[in-house]
């Protein structure tokens, strides 16, 4: 099983806090049957600037440590880049790490309760550059539970998305567990990955999810956004199900 979006290089950010418990999360990834993984810190999220070359130095050393304690898990470098109107200006100046050594494909991260104005327009010159936008965790954005219509439109205008398994299997509450099978049923979701911070609470439920999907879909869609994981790393084409619009839920019933 692969892994596209992870924080654990220790101290960078809100994922790991020490090697130790670094350790502690990647041992249970390799239980769940992940042996490949991307580390994905936050960058230019307000809170946090993680370096492309600080993020490509720190996964050499994580990984030797992982080889010297003979744990078998591959990992490479990349970055959970906030949305902002910056990015582009970042990416210009070689900052921004993408999924692949291509440069294909990015890990993007809207802010938690909305979806700036900018949007469509930075996503829009993202592809114009070649580089296809990954929106992750959708499903946790406060303005596209309210409006879903959105997140159509973007994926209509070629972003993919990344479903967060801990999301699926109802760690956020019902609404997000419900939001992330709403996506993953209107064909708007390409990929399944952990998001794992630290233990116990931000944690894997990536077997968990993969079954549920298997049970809900049958292996077919469980192969395809696996396959698709790998083809973030890869660099190669992402394959993507027809997409249809969610309808927004109305708050009452009218009787």
């Amino acid at each position: 099983m692969i892994d596209v979006h992870s924080h654990l290089l220790p101290n960078i950010d809100d994922g790991s806090n020490s090697l130790e418990a670094s350790i502690q999360l990647v041992r249970v990834a390799v239980m769940e049957g992940i042996t490949h993984s991307l580390v994905t810190p936050h960058h230019m999220d307000g809170q946090y600037i993680n370096h492309a070359a600080d993020v490509i130095n720190l996964t050499a050393v994580f990984q030797t440590e992982l080889d010297r304690l003979a744990i078998p898990l591959t990992v490479f470098p990349a970055q959970e880049v906030r949305l902002t109107s910056e990015l582009l200006t970042a990416l210009d100046a070689g900052d921004i790490l993408t999924t692949d050594t291509q440069g294909r494909f990015l890990l993007v991260e809207l802010p938690a309760n909305e979806v700036p104005l900018y949007t469509s327009d930075i996503l829009f010159q993202l592809q114009q550059r070649g580089i296809m936008p990954v929106i992750v965790h959708p499903e946790r954005n406060r303005r596209l539970m309210q409006e879903p219509r959105l997140l159509y439109d973007l994926v209509s205008q070629g972003a993919y998305t990344q479903v967060t398994a801990s999301s699926y299997v109802g760690v956020f509450g019902k609404a997000v567990m419900a939001f992330s099978e709403d996506i993953i049923r209107h064909g708007l979701a390409q990929i399944i990955a952990s998001d794992a911070h630290q233990l116990p609470g931000r944690q894997y439920n990536m077997a968990k999810a993969f079954e549920k999907l298997v049970a809900t879909y049958g292996t077919g869609l469980a192969t395809e956004f696996n396959e698709n994981s790998k083809a973030l790393i890869n660099g190669t084409s992402v394959s993507r199900q027809q997409i249809v619009p969610i309808k927004k839920k109305r708050l009452f019933s009218a009787y």
